[in-house]
């Protein structure tokens, strides 16, 4: 889901893609980036609300406040193949999502509005094309004060080879956490997508479902092990914009809770079973 922007550029002449893993469940997307080794990453996106792994996160999915997020980051591709000129094999990837509302009146920390930070940082490998594996490290922090630091470990795996199978892009991911409520959570999940116009850089439609499981307490102490899943549809155009091509891009989800994690929202957020999910998102590379 997104908490989490679904981040593929099309790039200039001489592209090539980089493995990035979104901070807030770890799961790997490829980006098409430009030459050379060093390659910046940068996204907007607005929320109807905003919701971690299917679980409230301080905004309900509702237009009472429109939750905006900023993420900046990148790669450094540390080695290529074929004696360093061709296609990068591993990668030091890293980000920061930045998150922003109107802020309750409980958030009187200041500044009051900034109520979460993601900081990820990671190693991620392609030992041959259309095979990503990262190990991530992210420290989520809230500045306004609303909220518990928690630090997550995460292995992450996508598969995106020309064959079938990576047409259905599948990823997957296994996250403990070092810091806060402890426990495991494992995501995994599909995104194929779809060419609607035969013309360069046309608009692409993308059908993502996943399905997220925290194990042991990951959502709250005591809570247990809770389920999730999500499906929707997304429209993705390329623009060009600052000196880089980039992608408009609106999704639609539909989040379903098991019973145990709809209650765990109450008394904050709503106790739905079903809860619809859109973004509005820009994202940016080099």
């Amino acid at each position: 889901m997104p908490a989490a922007v679904a981040l593929v550029v099309t790039a200039p002449a001489g592209a090539q893609t980089i493995p990035f893993a979104d901070t807030e469940d770890a799961t790997l997307s490829e980006i098409d980036v430009g030459s050379g080794n060093i390659h910046p990453v940068v996204s907007i996106d607005l929320r109807n609300g905003d919701y971690a792994r299917g679980a409230y996160d301080d905004d309900n999915a509702d237009l009472g406040r429109v939750p905006f997020h900023f993420s900046v980051g990148g790669a450094v591709v540390l080695r290529r193949q074929e004696g360093g000129e061709g296609e990068g094999t591993l990668f030091l990837i890293g980000q920061s999502s930045n998150g922003f509302h109107a802020p309750r009146l409980n958030e009187r920390a200041r500044p009051r509005s900034w109520y979460e930070s993601n900081n990820l940082l990671g190693i991620a490998w392609r030992p041959v094309k259309g095979v990503s594996a990262a190990a991530t490290y992210t420290i989520k922090t809230s500045p306004n004060a609303i909220a518990t630091t928690s630090h997550e470990a995460s292995l992450t795996f996508l598969y995106t080879a020309d064959d079938r199978v990576g047409r259905l892009k599948p990823r997957l991911a296994v996250t403990r956490r070092t810091r806060g409520n402890g426990g495991f959570y494992t995501i995994g999940g599909i995104a194929p997508s779809f060419e609607l116009s035969k013309r360069e850089n046309g608009p692409t439609l993308g059908l993502p479902l996943t399905v997220g499981i925290g194990w042991d307490g990951f959502y709250a102490a005591d809570s247990g092990t809770r389920a999730y899943g999500s499906g929707g549809i997304s429209l993705s155009q390329p623009v060009s914009l600052g000196g880089a091509k980039a992608t408009l891009q609106a999704e639609v989800l539909a989040l379903v809770r098991d019973n145990q994690l709809r209650r765990l929202d109450a008394p904050s957020g709503t106790t739905a079973t079903l809860i619809p999910y859109a973004t509005v998102s820009l994202a940016m590379a080099w």
